[in-house]
């Protein structure tokens, strides 16, 4: 799975500092409803999670549901700790897993 992820976030941040994330991946969801032109079901395939960790602590997960945007758009927060990097990785329903890794300097 190789989606083009756009992600926004600070470069620095002082320390303490809450920032927000915002991020939008963009996946060819199937619903899991359509048919293809032989009458066959298209099989559903969803982004099923997105996990975020900053320097390998975990700081959001969220799952997924079929009623999902094709493109989802996420915000959250953190708090600006040390510098280090926040690692984004998106799962679908084959197991297939894309990941984006941003650096946040703490100053």
């Amino acid at each position: 799975m190789s989606f083009p992820a756009r992600i926004v976030m600070p470069d620095k941040a002082r320390k303490g500092e809450i920032i927000e994330i915002r991020t939008l991946v963009q996946h060819a969801m199937e619903p899991g409803y359509r048919r293809d032109n032989s009458g066959k079901a298209v099989p559903r395939d969803i982004i099923t999670t997105l996990g975020v960790t900053y320097e390998g602590v975990e700081v959001f997960r969220c799952d997924l549901q079929p009623g999902t945007a094709a493109n989802p758009y996420i915000a959250f927060s953190t708090v600006a700790t040390t510098t280090g990097d926040l690692l984004f990785t998106w799962t679908d329903m084959a197991g297939k897993s894309q990941v984006e890794r941003r650096k946040l300097t703490v100053t």
